[in-house]
Parts: structure tokens; C-alpha cells; sequence
């Protein structure tokens, strides 16, 4: 499972999720992707199980990467635990995902193949998805964004 190896605080603030995602909406290493259409919570348990779906069935024919990485800490109290009493102990970890951003790439000699596996892959995640294909001439926004104003100066 995907954790951090070590964190300053132990036990995180809930947080909101609200907007639009600003970083990770774009196409970095494949030619195939699956973004998220909502937000939402994605644990470790997750992100491996969509993982273990594309692999399997994409075989040893292409490469996949993880974009996202479960470094919020969530906390439960144990059962039958009256209220109050402080902060429960840390139970899992998740990403916050928000829309527009690319959870999965995969590159796959076969496009009808690398559809398909992420399809199986974004049936195992608890937010909605869709499958993006990179453009031929997309570059990344960095290096589009200096090439429009002149390039370095």
C-alpha cells in the first residue's frame, strides 16, 4: 500500500475541497489517462486496486504511472467510544483528488487495450472518471506558456 514514509504531524484537518484542480490536469508521461470528474477521497486501498486492474489486463505489453499519492492522514475512534475525548488515531491514507485532475496514465502499443484497462480501473475508484488521450502536439504548460511569450530571455 502507498503511505508516507514519515510526517510532521501525525493527525491532518479535514480540509475542503472545493474548485477546480490546479496542478496534475494535464498529460506528463502517456498517451492514454483517466481524470477525475469529481472530488473526493481516494485511499491507498484504491489507488491499488485500479492499479492491479490495468496491470492485469495490459499484461507485460505497456507501462502505467500513478499519479496521485495518499498523503492525508484519516482518523477513526474506536467502537463504542463516547464522544469527545480528543482526535482518534490515524486509520488510513488518501488523496485528495479534485476535478481535472489525472489520477492514472498508461501507454500501451494497442489504444483499444489501454482503453479498456483503465475503464476496469475507474470502475474501482468511489469518483467519476474519464478517459483522456493525449494530443500529438501537447506540450506542457511550463514550456508552452515560456515558447508563447519568446522563450527565455
Amino acid at each position: 500500500m502507498l503511505a508516507p514514509k514519515r510526517v510532521k504531524f501525525r493527525k491532518q484537518m479535514k480540509g475542503r475541497m472545493r474548485g477546480k484542480a490546479t496542478r496534475g490536469n494535464y498529460m506528463a508521461f502517456g498517451d492514454f489517462g483517466l481524470q477525475a470528474l469529481e472530488c473526493g477521497w481516494i485511499s491507498n486501498r484504491s489507488i491499488e486496486a485500479a492499479r492491479i486492474a490495468m496491470t492485469r489486463h495490459i499484461k507485460r505489453g505497456g507501462k502505467v504511472w500513478i499519479r496521485i499519492f495518499p498523503d492525508k492522514s484519516l482518523t477513526k475512534k474506536p467502537l463504542e467510544v463516547r464522544m469527545g475525548k480528543g482526535k482518534g488515531n490515524p486509520e488510513m491514507w488518501v488523496a485528495v483528488v479534485k476535478p481535472g485532475r489525472i489520477m492514472f496514465e498508461l501507454e500501451h502499443s494497442s489504444p483499444e487495450l489501454a482503453k479498456r484497462a483503465l475503464e476496469l480501473a475507474a470502475a474501482k475508484l468511489p469518483v467519476k472518471c474519464k478517459i483522456v488521450e493525449r494530443q500529438k502536439t501537447e506540450a506542457a504548460p511550463v514550456a508552452a506558456a515560456a515558447a508563447a511569450e519568446g522563450g527565455a530571455e
